[in-house]
């Protein structure tokens, strides 16, 4: 009787410790997954896109994801030079007007920048870098370049279209840390999902997974429509508009996001990019969205609104200078 109750008292004792463990599993998934009011889970939040690991692989590391920290270290420290490598200009000269991003704290280091030891944020395919442009790609990219040039002042037209202040990529699918400022912020509601980047125009995506419009007018940051699918926010957009595409891509390329939190302090952002008339591959990549004890603040620009009066201004001088001639 006794080795029976010791048997029984070991059963229960194990019972209550699996138990335990099991409400402390679902607690930490709670911590790390917390919900919004209306049950989805809660992706809110200010985040800074910036993170250590290139967009592409150096060719030298071949298929290796992963640095080892001794190779992270001397790696950042190279893009740090390099990048700060363009403010060693000669004082009087044209080149000499720029942006000093050592000065100014216009560099990767702004703000909040993500820990990673990933060779590059491409990981598909395996080489870590964006494929080549097919010939379809690089025939509309030679056609372009010869259409612009000689003609890259003509008119506002003529610029691109972050200089005349209408839109900025910050946001536009698939998101990637690109210069400074790259900072974004989420909301959510009740169907759907607000993605507003420091600079650049906001995303608002419903999450009912609805069907796609049998036309598709092109936008500047295309039609997203996403679904949830566990604890991951999944993001189908298409439609966009080719000035905006990715790097001469076409209004049919299609690029799926995955926003999934990690933990309180950051989200994975996975992305691929589909466009068989740009690429004969699909690619795409994985990095963190880290976030930010702060505000986002709103962004003014002005540049289009008073510096194109005087690039297009200098240009007619320019020419009528040359007419004199």
């Amino acid at each position: 009787m006794m080795s029976h109750t010791i048997r029984i008292t070991r059963s229960v004792a194990a019972s209550a410790s699996g138990l335990i463990m099991l409400v402390a599993s679902h607690a930490a998934i709670a911590q790390h997954h917390p919900r919004t009011a209306w049950g989805d889970p809660d992706i809110t939040g200010v985040y800074s896109e910036f993170t250590t690991a290139p967009l592409e692989r150096d060719p030298q590391y071949g298929d290796r994801e992963f640095f080892t920290p001794e190779e992270h270290e001397q790696a950042s420290k190279l893009r740090i030079s390099q990048a700060y490598a363009d403010d060693d200009t000669v004082p009087g000269t044209q080149g000499d007007v720029h942006y000093s991003m050592e000065q100014y704290g216009l560099s990767e280091n702004e703000g909040v920048t993500s820990l990673n030891l990933r060779t590059s944020i491409v990981t598909e395919p395996k080489n870590g870098r964006i494929p080549p442009l097919n010939a379809q790609g690089a025939a509309r990219r030679d056609a372009l370049a010869a259409a612009r040039k000689g003609h890259e002042m003509d008119g506002p037209e003529s610029r691109n279209l972050q200089e005349r202040c209408v839109i900025w990529p910050m946001t536009i699918a698939p998101i990637l840390p690109r210069g400074y400022n790259g900072n974004l912020q989420i909301f959510q509601s009740p169907g759907y999902v607000v993605i507003q980047g420091e600079m650049g125009d906001a995303r608002a995506i419903p999450t009912d997974g609805r069907a796609f419009p049998d036309i598709l007018l092109p936008q500047w940051n295309g039609t997203s429509i996403g679904r949830w699918e566990g604890e991951t926010f999944v993001i189908e957009t298409r439609g966009f508009h080719p000035e905006t595409a990715w790097r001469g891509a076409t209004q049919n390329m299609r690029v799926t996001e995955r926003l999934t939190r990690l933990n309180d302090d950051t989200l994975e952002y996975r992305f691929s990019v589909v466009d068989p008339d740009t690429w004969d591959q699909p690619w795409g990549g994985v990095y963190p969205l880290t976030r930010l004890d702060g505000l986002l603040y709103e962004y003014a620009c002005t540049e289009g609104n008073y510096g194109l009066t005087n690039i297009l201004a200098g240009a007619r001088k320019g020419e009528q200078d040359a007419a004199a001639k």
